[in-house]
């Protein structure tokens, strides 16, 4: 088969045959007699960038962190690309690009030894020419040599960002990626998001922005104490909707 992929996009581009990219059914996750996920049922396709949005503690984070496998849910299932994170943790980790509110960087590295390390972790090929790429797409080629201590705020949340996409992985769980980020940053974000989604990739992501929600995705989720209040096209709601639908006015 003849490789018509975008350059920088995930290896393995779905066909048609393949499975969703994320599928939850019923996922709860408890701390105590504190329900925080009740019964979470989601599927999301390959191609598709979802907006998780709702107030803080409506469990957009907890659901995140369940799908990045760096939480276990109480009950339910999760699968990735069709794999189990209980069942086969690598190769659902593999496949996933994660921004969370740790930035998983080395302060007392570079930014490109940052990501020599790890391309060296995923067995990245092309380490070197991969590393270029995408310290150019996140606009900070010209800081690959400055240690990441060094660095605003905004500036590590671009190398998160270039740390999640280095293995090309088939889908991004974002995590408030804009935050602390620039008009500039934000821009490259949208752009990252529409690409990998150009190419095949998922991407799911929260923010308190709505506005930039309903831009770079084509579907929103809105969650509410746990539980899915309304899954609809982007293209179908606007900021006052969603403000309604949430009892903010």
């Amino acid at each position: 088969m003849s490789d018509t992929r975008l350059r920088g996009a995930p290896p393995d581009l779905a066909p048609t045959s393949a499975p969703p990219s994320v599928r939850t059914v019923g996922v709860t996750k408890r701390y105590g007699r504190r329900g925080v996920l009740r019964g979470i049922t989601l599927t999301v396709q390959p191609g598709e960038r979802v907006a998780l949005l709702g107030p803080n503690g409506a469990g957009k984070t907890t659901l995140l962190r369940i799908l990045a496998t760096l939480s276990r849910p109480t009950s339910g299932t999760v699968e990735i690309a069709g794999f189990r994170p209980d069942r086969d943790a690598q190769a659902v980790r593999s496949r996933l690009g994660v921004v969370a509110h740790q930035s998983y960087l080395y302060d007392d590295l570079t930014a490109e030894e940052n990501l020599r390390f790890y391309a060296r972790m995923y067995a990245v090929e092309d380490a070197a020419a991969r590393i270029d790429e995408v310290l150019e797409r996140v606009g900070l080629a010209g800081w690959r040599r400055e240690r990441v201590r060094t660095f605003s705020r905004g500036m590590q949340q671009r190398l998160a960002l270039a740390r999640a996409m280095l293995h090309r992985p088939s889908v991004l769980l974002l995590d408030e990626p804009d935050s602390a980020l620039d008009r500039a940053g934000v821009r490259i974000l949208a752009r990252l998001v529409e690409e990998h989604a150009a190419a095949g990739g998922t991407t799911v992501l929260t923010t308190h922005d709505l506005g930039l929600g309903l831009e770079v995705a084509d579907r929103v989720v809105l969650l509410q104490q746990g539980q899915v209040v309304l899954d609809a096209p982007a293209a179908d709601l606007d900021v006052a909707e969603i403000e309604r639908r949430l009892g903010y006015r």
